[in-house]
């Protein structure tokens, strides 16, 4: 009885969805006056290819109070006979204001028009001062990338663990395009859109995944962004595949959590977790990404994540199968919501591996990758393992990713950016170390870490957050 109410639970709680990895908060639409006139919003691109459709009212039910367009760009831009994409644009708050926001999401995998009726509520504080401007982002939304095996593999998930045959299917689906989904091709969309718009400079709101490409367009870009702000930090540097530097932070929660006044916990979840993967190692994948979800939708309490690992650290793994079975039935996502084709394509090639960037020989990187590991020492693994650094979905995905060529990024620096960054204590999504790191990586930055709270601050609710974040766009 005791689990069945459990379960009920973490259903009401994962249906509410998972907006901006783990966020349900929901919005009314913020009116949008007029467009302006159609010669003012049709500038030419930066790219030559480049079109602009201009700005009029949004025809999709749910978005008609704001204002549409449409961007096109080439797939590559380096090939004037390349394909091109429809980048969906939509723009909220004041259309005729002065300053401009560039809001981007997350995953990757997201889309953004159709998140605003949602999102947007998080910037009541500054819809007179700003036009807030969205976009689907090439592979996202609308037009998202859609690989069937892989989609239904790992649903909404980050964490969940692909089988080769999946990740190999989606490679093949999408063939040599792949390469032409780095986040380096996604900011020069930004760029050919901010001109498109005819804005100057720019604010740049980034939430989760958001947060790596607002850094990395900051820094290709440094003069035309304003104001940059990171909600739910995912660092550009410093990042491991192993996931190592993460594991403390896990046990660090869990035992905030069962501290928290009014909670208790019938042991230490830190230690009970440590306890599960001795008795069974290959559940640390799974593990990892269950309490990961736990900090999404219920960073206050964990519903009855500690109870569970309690249990199986003691010989009973009921609650914890069936807490892992919803989470799994609850992760579930369709493509448009959450592409796991973009997921893979530009992590592949965004992110470092053990083996190297994407253009590493797939012969060679169960090898490298299993060195990695193998020289981390126990203490840098608890309450995890090395089945869990070794084995997580983002470092199997990436290994079986056939190789691509790369590209080359230098030169990354935010000095001189006025960058504010706000991050919750309990954000397993995107945890606090890499919060500190990026923080490190940005002279001058702030850093506002909110006690209890979880990922995706802006937009799940937190008075304090948004006021703090109204006034330093204001400013």
């Amino acid at each position: 009885m005791r689990g069945r109410r459990s379960a009920v639970v973490l259903t009401a709680v994962l249906t509410a969805g998972l907006l901006l990895g783990g966020s349900s908060a929901q919005a009314e639409p913020t009116p949008a006056s007029a467009p302006p006139a159609a010669s003012a919003d049709a500038a030419p691109a930066a790219d030559p290819a480049s079109r602009w459709t201009g700005l009029s009212p949004c025809v999709e039910p749910t978005l008609t109070s704001y204002l549409c367009g449409k961007l096109t760009v080439r797939l590559d831009r380096n090939d004037k006979r390349s394909r091109t994409l429809d980048l969906p644009v939509l723009v909220a708050g004041n259309p005729q204001a002065d300053r401009t926001m560039l809001l981007l999401t997350g995953g990757p995998g997201q889309p953004g028009p159709r998140l605003a009726p949602r999102v947007l509520r998080a910037f009541e504080g500054i819809a007179n001062d700003y036009r807030i401007v969205m976009l689907d982002q090439r592979g996202t939304g609308a037009n998202a990338l859609n690989c069937p095996e892989l989609q239904e593999e790992r649903g909404g998930s980050d964490l969940r663990v692909p089988s080769r045959a999946a990740v190999l299917a989606c490679a093949a689906t999408l063939g040599p395009d792949r390469e032409h989904y780095a986040t380096t091709d996604s900011v020069a969309d930004f760029e050919d859109l901010r001109r498109a718009l005819r804005v100057d400079k720019w604010a740049v709101d980034g939430v989760s995944y958001g947060t790596y490409t607002a850094q990395r367009y900051a820094a290709a870009h440094r003069t035309k962004v304003t104001h940059l702000v990171l909600d739910s930090v995912v660092p550009v540097d410093a990042f491991r595949a192993d996931l190592a530097e993460t594991f403390p932070d896990f046990a660090r929660v869990l035992r905030d959590v069962c501290a928290t006044p009014g909670r208790g916990c019938p042991g230490d979840p830190a230690a009970d977790l440590a306890a599960v993967l001795r008795r069974t190692p290959a559940l640390g994948p799974q593990l990892l990404e269950m309490v990961t979800m736990m900090s999404y939708v219920d960073p206050a309490r964990y519903l009855f994540a500690p109870e569970a690992l309690h249990d199986a650290a003691g010989g009973d793994d009921t609650r914890l199968r069936e807490l892992i079975a919803l989470v799994d039935q609850f992760s579930e996502a369709p493509a448009s919501e959450y592409s796991q084709g973009i997921q893979a394509s530009t992590l592949c090639l965004d992110l470092d591996f053990p083996w190297g960037s994407a253009q590493a020989p797939e012969h060679s990187r169960a090898r490298k990758a299993d060195r990695a590991v193998s020289l981390l020492k126990p203490g840098q693994l608890w309450p995890f393992n090395a089945e869990t650094a070794r084995g997580n979905g983002e470092m199997v995905m990436c290994e079986h990713w056939p190789k691509v060529k790369d590209p080359e990024v230098r030169g990354l620096s935010l000095v001189g950016v006025k960058a504010l960054l706000v991050h919750g204590e309990r954000d397993l999504g995107t945890p606090l170390v890499w919060a500190r790191e990026a923080h490190r990586d940005i002279p001058g930055s702030r850093l506002v870490v909110v006690p209890d709270g979880g990922h995706s601050l802006q937009v799940s609710g937190a008075g304090t957050v948004r006021q703090t974040v109204t006034e330093f766009l204001l400013g």
